[in-house]
């Protein structure tokens, strides 16, 4: 997530005749880039081992999410084209063709085919459906065809900005609220931080609620420990934290002092994958041990997995871009 001054959607991807190809498209800047790319060497990774760079796509506007479709084999990505928390009706989401990654098209736009959309951010797929937060409500959308599906309103609990969803194993969701207004005054913490869930017929409650979430960002379900792992946005002290499905304390796995931690994601080998601001990385977290594996990406987001391939994508919004990064077997295998 991120400010960005608010804006029509690109001129290609305003007009139904246009080639998304012209929007969505590789770019791999710098002769060093193309190089180190074509010999497989990490750029801006600790090495190789860790991670590959691939390519950089452009076209976006204020990309913060990315959520990969096993099922159409693509990146959804979701764009604010604005201020995180204006409700401006402009968001949209694209889908990018993960091989290879340049064939894209719009899944769905905010006032098209009573599609509402005003800055999504996270995203997650149960089923046939993509849920997406949007500010103060889930919206979900036909997984392929972007058709509305439903709308889910938590007005009645006050969220501030509802910023990340994720499925348990049980089809309840998790969505966190940061507590946090994106505004052109910037990025201002007002609480109250919380997790809620969503069950059956849509019922809203809180799981989770105060200071100590620390301003809950990125949250992934934990398939191998059972538990929801959730990484905190608050600028002085960053925290990896699990919440067990049972129930129960929650537990801190890593804490930082470079804070304004963002998405998540778990490996099937129980590593932690989290995006960080404050030193412009992507960490890995496993067995108690915390490393960068990706270095110089400029505030990333919430970043997704392509579980075939084991890319990660990394969204850039302040840059309008998503890179890909091959992950390397240090991280895969361990």
């Amino acid at each position: 997530m991120r400010l960005l001054p608010a804006g029509a959607l690109p001129a290609c991807l305003a007009l139904a005749a246009c080639d998304p190809r012209r929007d969505v498209r590789e770019a791999r800047e710098g002769a060093d880039t193309l190089a180190a790319a074509a010999e497989g060497v990490a750029v801006g990774a600790a090495s190789a081992a860790d991670a590959r760079f691939v390519a950089n796509l452009v076209g976006f506007q204020g990309p913060e999410s990315v959520r990969y479709d096993p099922e159409q084999d693509a990146f959804l990505v979701s764009n604010m084209t604005g201020y995180g928390s204006a409700k401006d009706g402009n968001g949209y989401i694209t889908r990018v063709s993960a091989t290879p990654p340049y064939a894209a098209s719009l899944l769905v736009v905010g006032g098209r085919g009573g599609a509402v959309l005003h800055a999504p951010k996270g995203m997650a797929i149960h089923g046939d459906t993509l849920w997406v937060a949007d500010i103060d409500a889930l919206r979900g959308f036909e997984r392929r065809t972007g058709a509305p599906l439903a709308t889910i309103d938590f007005s009645a609990h006050g969220p501030v900005l509802l910023n990340d969803v994720a499925v348990g194993p049980d089809g309840t969701l998790r969505v966190t609220d940061t507590g946090i207004v994106m505004s052109p005054k910037g990025v201002v913490h007002t609480g109250p931080d919380r997790i809620f869930a969503v069950g059956p017929g849509g019922a809203v409650t809180v799981a989770a609620e105060g200071l100590a979430l620390r301003q809950p960002n990125g949250i992934a379900w934990d398939a191998a420990a059972r538990r929801w792992v959730v990484v905190s946005f608050d600028t002085f002290v960053g925290e990896v934290a699990a919440i067990p499905a049972a129930g129960g304390a929650r537990e801190v796995l890593h804490r930082s002092t470079l804070g304004r931690f963002d998405g998540v994601e778990v490996l099937p080998n129980g590593t932690i994958l989290y995006a960080a601001w404050q030193d412009s990385s992507i960490h890995a977290l496993a067995a108690g041990r915390d490393r960068r594996i990706v270095r110089e990406v400029q505030e990333p987001a919430d970043i997704g997995l392509d579980t075939r391939r084991g890319v990660l994508a990394i969204p850039l919004s302040t840059l309008g871009r998503v890179q890909l990064w091959k992950l390397g077997p240090d991280v895969i295998q361990k």
